[in-house]
């Protein structure tokens, strides 16, 4: 179904006649919700969900809400920039918000959106448990709700678009244990509260078990690091540090900020570039740190693809058209249609023929070069 809002709230519409109109703003009030997307649990077919919503009139704008976690991170700065240009070249006018952390302030922000008559929202949850309640509040508009690259939990969410996860963790525990197959390993999450950190520590300990078993690799330490800051990661490297009196062969990073933080703390023991370290996202600092041999792998999720495809199916959920998934997770209540893209395992010997190709930081940047 398709809204307007006006000054005084909102009217719904379909594409029925006025009187069909005016019944279903009439029973609005009722709590009625629109129909829910049936979910097939097979995993390995193609799945669809179709929005419920009636087709948009040609002349209509499409409106998209895009309430994100955080913009303190580089990564999420091309999310937004490059999520923005793939939607507007869609035709569709794109409303971002940013909470930086803030659960309270996200659902605000959110619910703010759903005011304003968005017709999909688009959502990077902080806390993936806490902000379930922003999907029954679309849904209760008759608003569509793809989560982002973080999976919402506990929550009837539509429709999840990010990369395979677990298959981050397989890619960065596949390239340290060639370097070290044997040795003490520490493990640094990222924010017990992001589903993806369980994600990647689920891939990553898939790819240690054996060797754990064997008794070749011991993990020493393994926390998580409070919402991602890469000063509690360099805390929790500090403790690990000492508790096995700078005995560390080899670390494994929630993504590139705590693998950061990690390598302050080895620095100040004189081990940086000594000990195998690996993280995600391809942050320009990740790039950088991977050139000067301080950071071993990183993690390349090309994110172009992931906004670009975000946005076009965001359009077609709006506009009422079929979109496919090839897989489903479930979220702790249901079988969330999934659409996950691959990720890129990183080093010095392929930097220049992914992420400086694909242009997602220039050569200059990451071997900090003078500007041409």
């Amino acid at each position: 179904m398709n809204r307007k809002r006006g000054p005084s709230g909102r009217l719904w519409r379909t594409a029925a006649t006025l009187a069909s109109v005016l019944f279903l703003a009439a029973c609005l009030g009722s709590g009625e919700q629109p129909g829910k997307s049936e979910v097939e649990p097979a995993p390995r077919t193609s799945q669809r969900v179709k929005s419920d919503r009636a087709v948009r009139p040609d002349d209509g704008i499409i409106k998209i809400g895009f309430s994100m976690d955080t913009l303190l991170e580089d990564r999420w700065l091309k999310d937004r920039d490059l999520f923005r240009q793939a939607a507007e070249a869609r035709g569709a006018e794109v409303i971002i918000m940013a909470a930086n952390g803030d659960d309270a302030l996200q659902m605000a922000q959110a619910e703010t959106m759903i005011d304003e008559g968005i017709d999909v929202l688009v959502f990077v949850p902080h806390d993936a448990e806490a902000t379930a309640a922003i999907v029954e509040k679309a849904h209760s508009a008759g608003i569509k709700v793809i989560s982002y690259d973080r999976l919402i939990r506990n929550a009837d969410v539509d429709l999840y678009v990010s990369f395979d996860n677990e298959r981050v963790g397989v890619l960065q525990a596949e390239a340290i244990t060639k370097l070290v197959p044997k040795g003490k390993y520490v493990f640094i999450g990222g924010a017990e509260t992001d589903n993806n950190a369980h994600l990647v520590k689920k891939g990553v300990f898939s790819v240690l078990a054996p060797f754990i078993e064997r008794g070749d690799i011991t993990v020493v330490f393994d926390q998580w690091t409070l919402d991602w800051v890469p000063a509690n990661a360099k805390a929790n490297m500090e403790a690990a540090l000492k508790a096995n009196r700078n005995e560390i062969h080899a670390v494994i990073a929630g993504n590139d900020a705590t693998a950061g933080g990690a390598i302050q703390a080895l620095r100040a023991q004189g081990l940086a570039g000594l000990v195998p370290v690996a993280g995600q996202d391809a942050d320009i600092a990740a790039a950088q740190r991977i050139v000067q041999g301080t950071q071993t792998v990183t993690v390349y999720k090309p994110i172009k693809a992931l906004a670009e495809k975000a946005a076009e199916l965001a359009v077609k959920l709006a506009k009422g058209e079929e979109v496919e998934a090839g897989s489903v997770l479930n979220n702790g209540k249901i079988e969330v249609l999934s659409v996950l893209l691959s990720p890129i395992a990183v080093d010095r010997r392929n930097i220049d023929e992914t992420i400086i190709a694909d242009g997602f930081h220039s050569r200059e940047e990451v071997y900090q070069l003078p500007s041409k």
